[in-house]
C-alpha cells in the first residue's frame, strides 16, 4: 500500500460537513489541520490539488442566515459571498505554512468543451509547476442544472482526470464504505478494498449526507467509477482528523481503497 507514498500528484477533496460545524460556521481547527498536512505533503515534493466544498455554508454563516437556501438564485448569491470568505480563510492558513494557493472555479460545460477543457488543463499544470496549491470548487454563483456537476465528489473525479492525478483522496465524515449503515447497524463492516464498483457495491450506498452538503456515499461511488475507469485509484477516509493522511503516506491501509482498472 505505497500508492500515496509513491504518488506525485494527489487530489484531496473535503466536503461541507467535514469543514463546518452544525451551525454552518467554519471549523477553523480542522481547516488549520488540513492546511498544515497538505502543506507538509507539498514540502515533501508532492503536487497537491485541493477540491473544497463549503461556499454556500460559509455564505450562510457570513450572512447570518438560519438555514441553507433552497431557491437557485439565493444559493447562487450566498455562494458568491461564501466563496470569497472561504478563500480568505484558506489563504490565511496555507500562508501560515508558506504555501501559495490559487482559486479555480469550474462548471461541467468546461469539461465538455475541448478548448475550454484544454485551457483548464494548462492552468492546472502551470500552477502546479509554479508550486501553487490549486483550490477548486464548483462555480456555484453562476451554475445551474444544465452546467453543474451537482456535487463536489463528482467534481473531484473530473479534476483528477483533468490533472492526470496519481490518486484521489476523499475526506468524508465516515471511515469509508460499509456493507450497511453503521449509524443504524452496529454490526456494519468496513469494506477495506473495492476491486470494482458493481451493483453490489452501489447497493451499499444510502441517501444524501448531512444537511450541510449535497453528497453522500452514492456520489462518492460514482466518483470512484470515473477515476478508477481512468486508471486513478481512490480512497475514502474519515476527515475528522486530517492527519490520517499521514497514515496513507506511510503505506497504512485506512478507509476504503478503490483499485484502478
Amino acid at each position: 500500500m505505497n500508492i500515496i507514498k509513491d504518488a506525485k500528484r494527489i487530489v484531496v477533496k473535503i466536503g461541507s460537513s467535514t469543514l463546518t460545524h452544525e451551525n454552518y460556521r467554519m471549523n477553523l481547527r480542522r481547516i488549520e489541520a488540513i492546511a498544515r498536512v497538505l502543506s507538509d505533503f507539498r514540502n515533501a515534493g508532492k503536487e497537491m490539488v485541493f477540491v473544497s466544498s463549503g461556499a454556500i455554508s460559509a455564505g450562510v454563516a457570513k450572512l447570518g442566515l438560519e438555514r441553507r437556501p433552497k431557491a437557485t438564485e439565493e444559493k447562487q448569491a450566498v455562494a458568491a459571498v461564501g466563496q470569497s470568505e472561504l478563500m480568505k480563510i484558506y489563504e490565511h492558513f496555507f500562508g501560515m505554512f508558506g504555501q501559495n494557493v490559487a482559486q479555480i472555479l469550474l462548471t461541467r460545460d468546461i469539461m465538455e468543451n475541448p478548448v475550454a477543457r484544454k485551457n483548464a488543463e494548462n492552468t492546472f499544470a502551470t500552477l502546479l509547476r509554479m508550486g501553487c496549491i490549486p483550490i477548486v470548487n464548483e462555480n456555484d454563483s453562476v451554475s445551474f442544472d444544465e452546467i453543474e456537476f451537482g456535487d463536489n465528489d463528482t467534481l473531484s473525479a473530473y479534476v483528477s482526470v483533468l490533472c492526470h492525478a496519481d490518486a484521489l483522496i476523499i475526506l468524508s465524515d465516515i471511515d469509508g464504505l460499509y456493507d450497511s449503515d453503521p449509524h443504524k447497524n452496529s454490526d456494519a463492516k468496513l469494506i477495506s478494498t473495492v476491486a470494482k464498483v458493481d451493483d453490489t457495491i452501489l447497493g451499499y450506498a444510502g441517501g444524501a449526507g448531512s444537511n450541510r452538503g449535497t453528497g453522500g456515499l452514492i456520489t462518492k461511488l460514482h466518483a470512484a467509477e470515473i477515476v478508477t475507469g481512468n486508471g486513478i485509484p481512490m480512497f475514502i477516509v474519515n476527515g475528522q482528523n486530517p492527519e490520517i493522511l499521514y497514515d496513507l503516506f506511510e503505506g497504512k491501509h485506512v478507509g476504503t481503497y478503490f483499485m484502478s482498472n
